[in-house]
């Protein structure tokens, strides 16, 4: 797959090659990008089980070709059995990340496809759903080859996630994952997505695909309800947005971190980064990080909870308060409070037409749950790990409330007329890799290409790990490691040149002259293609 894809009759890109392969077909087949996305996050719920799955959560950024940008919000709430006393009274000080307690959110995933398909319908698109779920359905039926990165991957809390009900029966060989190339099939799951081809989206909710999934939750003890699978739906919302001197970027609102992401933007653009890839650059971002996070983790909530207007920090006067406090020579003291890991796929399409999509899926942690719902085959997420059982806590558990989200896709509109979707996978990490890759391509006109693959930071936790040092990949010069610890960052290096602990982020861009081009991270397994 070439690294870099270029067409001005449209581009997808993804974190795995199958995915990016029927983004593209669906494309060919006259599909505009909303059809091509839903089509690519199907199979990608197939082929990278351990990212994304049915039993997750999704959020769409949409461009259409008129300028207008919106937002489909598609996170699932609480059930209506996850209070905090019947946490505590199973014995529990925090929800569980793994079991039937750590899945205690509905999943939004396939209402958010629905609503995403009547918007595209709206827009003249034709193609049937059982086209567009058809290599879902295939490479769940027939198998697919595992991929490198899903067989080397090595999940947390291990014992627990193989002890999930449907775990073991679904994903292990004599006790083992599949490794990479092994072929793995999941022929329930490929009869629930025969099931939704004919029957509709919907019947994931409310049809006979929710009746039995209602009833399987509750038989392994889940506290979502049948009847909170009935009641939800994906949401229309506003998304965040932000002016800089290059242009306007779009993010998600709460409960989401886009408003980090925006953050980061918008106090970098009033600092002094100096020369690409200077210590000062690396500095500067870091430091603006810190100072997202922490309004972050006073802010974002359950929208209907905010005790602060998010879009009140992104004021210019806000903003350049917040780089002022940043020093050029010293780094902050750090660590805040950490909110958790987790892990997501970010697909991008942007068609013949100049509708963009900006998606991103995810089961939270990888795996999720470990909950594989037995007669569908549906992997469910932990979403609900991010929940606490304080109740004066910021994010509290309690029925029909939406956790804390990492889930943060993008788009921008450049002054000089190009529009862009990116984004990554990475939990905490999002927004700095989101805040690098934007950066060094639109504030330094590194090319696309180059600004994926240059080195990355991430500070904080990453997977299994409770230190919160400044994480980088052991391409930076050593004069500029040297640089950021004389100014007081806890450097560790990490042990591959090119690592997912930075994310694999994907960016597409088209320009003013109908070109569109697309890359997607050397990290992933995936890439980019046009027609």
């Amino acid at each position: 797959m070439r690294s870099i894809a270029i067409s001005d009759r449209g581009v997808v890109a993804a974190p795995h090659s199958l995915a990016v392969e029927t983004g593209r077909s669906i494309l060919e087949e006259g599909g505009n990008a909303l059809e091509a996305m839903v089509a690519m996050a199907a199979t990608i719920a197939v082929t990278y089980p351990h990212m994304s799955g049915l039993g997750g959560d999704g959020f769409w950024m949409i461009r259409e070709p008129s300028g207008k940008v919106g937002f489909i919000d598609a996170a699932g709430p609480a059930g209506s059995g996850a209070t905090i006393a019947s946490y505590n009274n199973a014995g529990h000080d925090a929800v569980p990340p793994r079991g039937p307690l750590g899945a205690c959110t509905v999943a939004g995933v396939v209402s958010g496809w629905s609503m995403a398909l009547e918007a595209s319908h709206e827009a003249r698109g034709r193609l049937p759903l059982d086209v567009l779920l058809s290599d879902a359905v295939r490479y769940a039926r027939d198998g697919y080859a595992v991929s490198d990165g899903q067989g080397a991957n090595v999940p947390k809390l291990r014992d627990d996630l193989f002890a999930a009900p449907g775990f073991a029966d679904n994903f292990l060989t004599e006790g083992k994952l599949p490794a990479g190339g092994d072929l793995l099939k999941q022929p329930a799951l490929a009869s629930t997505f025969e099931q939704l081809s004919y029957a509709g989206l919907d019947d994931f909710y409310r049809g006979d695909l929710g009746r039995e999934i209602g009833a399987e939750l509750a038989r392994i003890g889940s506290p979502v309800s049948r009847e909170d699978l009935e009641r939800y739906e994906a949401r229309i919302r506003t998304p965040l947005s932000l002016s800089l001197k290059l242009g306007q970027v779009w993010n998600s609102p709460p409960p989401t971190q886009g408003l980090a992401s925006l953050l980061i933007l918008g106090i970098a653009e009033r600092l002094d980064l100096g020369r690409p890839e200077s210590a000062d650059f690396v500095h500067g971002l870091v430091e603006a990080t810190k100072r997202a996070f922490l309004i972050r983790d006073l802010v974002v909530t359950d929208p209907r909870h905010l005790d602060h207007e998010p879009a009140s920090f992104l004021d210019p006067a806000r903003l350049e308060r917040e780089a002022q406090t940043i020093s050029r020579g010293r780094a902050m003291k750090w660590p805040a409070p950490p909110l958790g890991d987790g892990d997501t796929v970010w697909l991008g399409c942007i068609d013949r037409d100049g509708r963009a999509v900006s998606y991103i899926q995810s089961l939270y942690w990888e795996w999720g749950s470990g909950c594989v719902l037995p007669t569908t085959g549906v992997l469910w997420q932990n979403r609900g790990a991010g929940f606490s059982l304080d109740p004066d806590a910021r994010n509290p558990l309690e029925p029909g409330r939406f956790p804390f989200h990492t889930l943060s896709p993008a788009i921008a509109r450049m002054k000089d007329g190009r529009v862009m979707v990116y984004g990554t996978q990475g939990g905490d990490g999002q927004p700095q890799t989101q805040g690098a890759v934007f950066v060094r391509h639109a504030g330094f006109d590194i090319p696309l290409e180059e600004a994926i693959e240059l080195p990355r930071w991430r500070l904080g936790r990453g997977w299994g790990a409770i230190e919160t040092s400044l994480k980088l990949e052991p391409r930076f010069d050593s004069q500029l490691i040297e640089e950021l610890e004389r100014r007081g960052h806890e450097i560790e290096i990490l042990s591959k040149p090119y690592t997912t602990e930075t994310g694999t982020a994907g960016i597409i861009v088209l320009h003013p002259s109908g070109r569109i081009e697309g890359v997607h991270d050397p990290r992933g397994d995936g890439g980019a293609l046009g027609l």
